[in-house]
């Protein structure tokens, strides 16, 4: 499957950062050993924002091996095993924790930080009412991070869906039926969708085979379109792809990953920049400063992705004024 073809590939990837998590390399004169930063993922190696942490500590001066080792655990697409794997990274010995998505990656290495290790989240989706901070102003305890925009981000795509198929009418919204932050993304998607026209075609699913039968399997004509959760819960986005391939359905993301691969648009926050803000605040913790006084930031970059190829094998044209504002067009 194209899905799980991807995920194979990202997850060679994640094996070779792995694989030598935290090893020590020569080190720097004023420093006994490397920061050990473990970064955790639920996603098929190291993320957009991983990559852009790692960018964004290089770009601050620090040599990598050398000022840090940045270790790396995924769990591709299973959120079931983000605590094991965060307490793994707590016994290597990080001396900082990092986690991105929507708040399950941040949440599983706050529980096992057991606040004695400095936390910090990139790109969590409501941080105070998932518990990682009592504030967005005063974090309080040992976490801080990147706050995601992800509630205020959906109409924004569900106008882009609209105006990219002016035939959109009914939407399919597949998401984890357990995922306690998901609630009040719908009521910003049936707001949304009763303001656009849109039929909201709800689907909570319970595991990754009935999303594969549900989502993977979905027939031409079921629905016009699919938006993707902000989530990897039971491969989700990846069905989507496959979807998308076989033009069941035209399908929105939540990460330009995706549209990449075959997907047809993204509208979403830059996570590459995510990860660079992270280091920021990364930065300051190894300088001394405490997460509890480091306030939560959100992002400040955002970026639509169109894949033209899918959208010409779909027979939709892409509007003009979606072109120029598209941040990449894939020909």
């Amino acid at each position: 499957m194209i899905a799980r073809r991807a995920a194979r590939v990202a997850g060679a990837m994640c094996f070779v950062l792995s694989a030598s998590l935290f090893s020590v390399a020569p080190v720097a004169a004023q420093r006994t050993t490397p920061v050990k930063i473990g970064a955790l993922t639920a996603s098929w190696g190291p993320s957009k924002p991983i990559v852009g942490l790692r960018e964004g500590l290089q770009q601050l001066g620090y040599r990598e091996d050398i000022d840090f080792a940045l270790g790396v655990r995924s769990t591709q697409g299973n959120t079931a095993e983000l605590p094991a794997a965060a307490r793994q990274l707590v016994r290597f010995g990080a001396d900082i924790l990092v986690g991105d998505g929507t708040g399950e990656a941040p949440r599983a290495l706050q529980l096992a930080a057991v606040e004695r290790i400095p936390v910090v989240f990139m790109g969590a989706t409501d941080p105070v009412s998932r518990g990682l901070v009592r504030s967005l102003a005063r974090p309080g305890g040992n976490v801080t991070g990147i706050a995601s925009l992800e509630v205020d981000l959906g109409p924004k795509r569900l106008e882009i869906f609209r105006e990219l198929m002016p035939g959109l009418k009914r939407v399919m919204v597949p998401y984890d039926a357990v995922d306690p932050g998901f609630e009040q993304m719908l009521g910003i998607y049936r707001d949304a969708a009763r303001r656009l026209g849109l039929t909201l075609v709800e689907t909570p699913l319970r595991s990754e085979d009935e999303a594969r039968a549900v989502v993977g399997e979905l027939r031409k004509g079921q629905v016009d379109g699919i938006v993707s959760p902000r989530s990897l819960s039971f491969n989700i986005p990846g069905f989507m792809v496959e979807a998308a391939a076989r033009q069941s359905a035209a399908t929105m993301f939540h990460d330009s990953y995706f549209v990449e691969r075959g997907g047809l648009v993204s509208y979403s926050e830059n996570t590459i920049e995510v990860g660079r803000q992270a280091a920021r605040l990364v930065d300051r913790i190894m300088k001394g400063a405490k997460p509890a006084d480091l306030p939560v930031e959100q992002s400040t970059k955002f970026e639509l992705f169109i894949n033209a190829k899918t959208a010409k094998a779909l027979g939709l044209t892409v509007p003009p004024s979606l072109l120029l504002r598209a941040d990449r067009v894939i020909e």
